[in-house]
């Protein structure tokens, strides 16, 4: 839709491009920032913009937003709440809504009706866990992207924790998605009432219609409040699941992290109906069918309001790059991350990354070689710890944001942290905690532990929220937990690899970037001493990487590292002993660094649709000392976590799929459907690959792809983001999984737990 007459040229610098559409709270256009990548922006409507009451609440909906930001949700990129006329933007991103598909396409079946729940829960779940509650969730506002569903527009969402500034009187919602407290009770409405809408979405996308369908918006709400659902249509399975979330009471209904553990066992093929599919005779037309045929082939209905409905003009605006996408979590750097939900939120709060690549002296999950035809053929003929028994424990936070942690086995210690923890020590043995340091800042998924030697534990402190302070590196003493020295840092570094690792730890030495991002810095792990500092090739920005026994400098025009768009990295050795940069290599971007192949580089190239990422498609080595690089297609795009292990490249597909790949010519050497969904990886040891998702499952493969075994879950949770660092670390025989909620288990390798 063309601009009109009055529509402002730009909004906050960026310039306008066209309407999207417009609701009762404000106006939705399509702009581009400097590099060229599409954002919506929603501008406040005038009548609103002179009530400081609105301004408050607004200012209240853009933290909210931004606090949301996880692998099935849309982030916000910018905003001002200060401007004469309110805006705020968010990523863009081209996919049709749910109710755009199910108009054209049809009810979902199989597979994709699986992914849908799932997906839709999970950013259910990472909305409530930062206490939000979207209010609004409808078909129109689910994106169906290549990498999975899309929760969009908090336009009327709320901190649950916060008195609500919601006019009086006002029903804010969709009825036929609405909660019977929404209708009876606004003001009262908490994260259950959220999955009771997720409910009524379910049976609408298996069937093509709501629980609670009827001739008019006002028999809706009434069936709403007083009626029971109707689920004759819906497939037998689902409705098991979908039932209890549309109890009246609230707290009949299961949260978000319950609902996650009882689709853990939906299957793909879900069966029949519940009951006769053609028990339902009415030709239903209600307003959220009439919407679904109008509206762009976008997706983030951020012109919906308190009330519009779709929005005037059916603005749908798309979502941005795939939040679960490496590219798409990216926000702008100048911005205070304030939640532990996103990678990308990581590589705001001004941290440098260096991705620990492959196995170093004291990176997580280190392990050796081997052929093991078996069940850890090597690992039967290590010792178990004096009086080991298997464990399960939490490493909690003060902050009451579940995370995950990463650990790293020492000896007879294990050392933990993330999740709003520096490092905790823990006894390999039991479990013990020995001693634990804490974070004052909020949690941020995907910051952990950066490493371990026998005497020194490296980790972040998270700046307060309200404090403008950087992230720091901490170096902590491994028996006592006393702090030996602390150091300022910063960096872009999930824009180079994907993983929100701010410093790198080899050997006795730790590498970050200076707090003014003009160089790469190395210190003495345990004395904190400045060993060598090198400046950034001029124009440039660098992260240091490591793949294997070698390091290198990932660097960028400073430029495209601003914009988040890398497309023209170039690779440089670096000499861990004088900080040389060797000769820089140029690579085709973008591209993702994921490990080490025989003293070669590994790096996999992104597949970009304009912004949107829709995976890796070339595998490319890079060889140091001839600085030839070698790219050879893929099979196919792979929507996966990477890992490389023994040679080999890994992905790690959200359904549970795992592929394994040979880098040298980019075909597939083999590919295994498991249980183990959105799971990281791999950790090798003894021949044996793991791979574990957020809840704790764990299966085990050959290196020939065949499964050893498989573990039932141990943690609430099943999604998990893209790109997640593995979650196994193995140290002799024993096994040590983190999971979701701060979770850490162990077992002893030849002895895996039972499935039940």
């Amino acid at each position: 839709m063309s601009l009109r007459g009055g529509d402002p040229a730009e909004i906050g610098g960026y310039p306008l491009e066209a309407r999207l559409g417009s609701g009762g709270m404000g106006t939705v256009f399509l702009a581009r920032t400097a590099s060229g990548r599409p954002v919506a922006i929603k501008l406040i409507h005038q009548q609103y913009a002179g009530d400081e009451e609105f301004r408050i609440r607004f200012r209240q909906e853009v933290a909210a937003a931004r606090r949301v930001s996880g692998a099935f949700t849309a982030a916000v990129v910018d905003a001002d709440s200060e401007a004469e006329y309110p805006w705020m933007a968010t990523a863009y991103i081209e996919g049709h809504t749910l109710a755009q598909h199910i108009a054209k396409m049809g009810p979902l079946t199989g597979a994709d009706l699986r992914m849908l729940a799932i997906g839709l829960t999970e950013a259910l779940r990472d909305i409530h866990r930062v206490g939000v509650v979207h209010r609004d969730l409808k078909p129109s506002n689910v994106v169906l992207s290549p990498e999975g569903p899309r929760v969009i527009d908090f336009g009327i969402s709320r901190a649950a924790d916060q008195q609500t500034l919601t006019m009086t009187g006002r029903v804010i919602g969709t009825p036929p998605f609405m909660s019977p407290e929404q209708l009876q009770a606004p003001r009262g409405v908490g994260p259950r009432s959220d999955v009771f809408s997720l409910g009524t979405l379910l049976v609408y996308a298996a069937t093509g219609q709501g629980p609670f369908d009827a001739d008019s918006p006002y028999m809706t709400a009434y069936q709403v409040v007083h009626e029971a659902p109707e689920l004759a249509a819906v497939p037998a399975a689902l409705r098991a699941v979908v039932e209890p979330c549309l109890a009246k009471e609230p707290d009949s209904r299961p949260s978000a992290d319950e609902l996650l553990e009882r689709l853990r066992d939906l299957p793909v093929e879900m069966g029949d109906a519940a009951g006769s599919p053609g028990s339902r005779t009415r030709d239903i037309d209600t307003q959220h069918h009439r919407s679904a045929a109008s509206g762009a082939t976008s997706a983030t209905a951020l012109a919906s309001d308190d009330g519009s409905g779709d929005g005037g003009d059916g603005a749908t605006q798309a979502s941005a790059a795939p939040e679960g996408t490496l590219i798409g979590r990216h926000l702008r750097r100048r911005w205070r991350p304030v939640l532990a939900a996103a990678v990308a939120v990581a590589a705001l709060g001004g941290g440098i990354a260096a991705l620990q690549l492959g196995s170093s002296d004291a990176s997580p999950g280190d392990g050796g070689g081997g052929d093991g035809k078996d069940r850890t053929v090597a690992a039967a003929e290590a010792p178990l710890p004096a009086g080991f028994r298997p464990w399960r424990t939490t490493v909690p936070n003060d902050k009451g944001i579940p995370d995950e942690v990463r650990c790293v086995p020492r000896g007879d210690a294990l050392f933990c942290g993330g999740g709003g923890v520096v490092a905790t020590k823990l006894r390999i043995s039991d479990g013990k905690e020995v001693w634990k340091v804490k974070s004052p800042g909020v949690p941020m998924q995907g910051m952990h532990i950066v490493g371990a030697t026998n005497d020194t534990v490296v980790g972040y402190r998270l700046p307060a929220e309200s404090s403008d302070e950087p992230i720091k590196l901490v170096a902590l003493d491994a028996g006592t937990s006393k702090e030996l020295w602390s150091r300022p840092i910063s960096g872009q570094s999930t824009v180079f690899t994907g993983r929100a690792q701010d410093a790198v730890l080899s050997g006795s030495s730790v590498l970050s970037v200076d707090p003014g991002r003009t160089r790469v810095e190395a210190r003495d792990v345990h004395s904190g001493r400045t060993l060598w500092s090198t400046p950034f090739p001029a124009g440039s920005e660098c992260t240091p990487v490591a793949a294997g026994q070698r390091m290198y400098a990932m660097c960028a025009p400073a430029a495209e590292v601003a914009n988040v768009e890398v497309r023209h990295p170039v690779v440089h050795t670096l000499d861990l002993k004088s900080g040389t940069f060797g000769k820089g290599i140029a690579v085709a971007g973008p591209v993702h660094p994921v490990g080490g192949d025989e003293g070669r580089l590994v790096l996999l190239h992104q597949r970009m649709n304009g912004a949107e990422f829709l995976g890796y498609d070339k595998v490319l080595r890079v060889e140091p000392s001839s600085g030839r690089v070698s790219a050879r297609p893929l099979k196919k795009t792979y929507g996966a976590t990477p890992g490389v292990a023994n040679g080999t490249v890994y992905f790690a597909e959200p359904t549970g799929r795992i592929s394994a790949v040979d880098p040298e010519t980019g075909r597939e050497k083999w590919s295994r459907q498991t249980g183990v969904e959105g799971a990281s990886g791999p950790a090798e040891s003894g021949g044996t690959l793991y791979f574990s998702s957020p809840s704790g499952r764990v299966v085990a493969l050959s290196p020939r792809g065949r499964t050893l075994w498989s573990t039932d879950p141990r943690a609430e949770g099943l999604g998990g983001e893209m790109n997640a660092s593995p979650r196994v670390t193995v140290s002799g025989r024993v096994v040590v999984v983190a999971a979701s909620k701060n979770t850490v288990f162990s077992f002893d390798a030849t002895k895996p737990p039972k499935s039940r």
